[in-house]
């Protein structure tokens, strides 16, 4: 009578990556605001009755009331309006902005550490000039020399970003083709772009992903840097960082115009670095 041995399924690293995150509370938050922020991007236009553009001069900075549940501002527009259609510029830019940086530096960083000799010190020499140059300034270049509006702040963002994304995905590629897998696809034959696309590319993704989390929350900042000083989105669009330059003249009179835009732009900061903080918990097998 032979023995039944018990086998036990083997969870992919995805579901084991889940269930890290799950087991971090203040990540899973993080999530969740953020989430709720996009869906008020997305569904502003249907969560308020009034038009975010449209000025009322019998309204003009009228606290908060049951009417305007965060006042309304110097043009007598309501204010909570205002917040929820920037909602939609400042994750636009971020998402936007990322995804340039992510396209620029993760092939070239995947390139530099997987080719290395002369193309790896070319392109970190470059991206070591790009980044002598302050992140910020660098964008306010940028957008100052392609023009101001919310199109040339999103690419001015994402050149200025994509340093940090290069450095991560070289440093990631040097520690994965040293990889003994790696090797053993090299030593039977298999050309270098393929042992490239097929053995590393995929590996170097968990870093990139939690670098992405992190670059929303400073492409945010930057995109409401930009607006502050009238690069970003144009008015009367709104945006965040257009609110708080246009509040700055009535602080005392009417704080709610720079309260309300700061709590947005702080909350969704906030969460996205959490969520980094989560993603990286969760996609390194050493962290428990």
């Amino acid at each position: 009578m032979s023995n039944a041995v018990a086998t036990t399924p083997q969870r992919g690293p995805f579901v084991l990556a889940m269930q890290r995150f799950l087991r971090r509370p203040i990540a899973v938050a993080g999530l969740v605001v953020i989430v709720v922020f996009a869906a008020i991007a997305v569904l502003a236009p249907w969560l308020t009755p009034f038009d975010p553009t449209a000025t009322s001069w019998t309204s003009i900075r009228k606290a908060p009331s049951v009417l305007h549940w965060m006042g309304t501002d110097e043009n007598g527009r309501d204010v909570l309006a205002r917040v929820m259609f920037g909602a939609r510029a400042s994750m636009l830019a971020g998402i936007v902005s990322v995804a340039i940086a992510a396209g620029i530096g993760g092939p070239a960083g995947l390139l530099a550490g997987f080719a290395g000799g002369w193309v790896d010190a070319l392109l970190s020499r470059i991206v070591d000039a790009l980044l002598a140059c302050p992140f910020l300034i660098l964008a306010i270049a940028l957008t100052a020399f392609l023009g101001p509006n919310l199109t040339n702040a999103m690419i001015a963002i994402g050149v200025s970003t994509a340093p940090r994304f290069m450095r991560v995905a070289r440093a990631a590629t040097l520690e994965v083709a040293a990889a003994d897998y790696v090797q053993a696809a090299v030593s039977i034959g298999n050309p270098p772009w393929r042992v490239m696309l097929r053995h590393v590319a995929p590996n170097i993704l968990p870093p990139l992903l939690v670098q992405a989390s992190l670059s929303l929350a400073a492409a945010i900042i930057a995109e409401a840097s930009l607006s502050f000083l009238g690069l970003g989105q144009q008015p009367p669009s709104p945006s965040w960082g257009s609110m708080l330059n246009a509040a700055q003249r009535f602080l005392t009179q009417a704080p709610w115009l720079a309260v309300f835009p700061g709590m947005a732009i702080f909350l969704c900061v906030l969460s996205f670095n959490l969520l980094g903080d989560g993603l990286r918990d969760a996609l390194d097998p050493r962290r428990r």
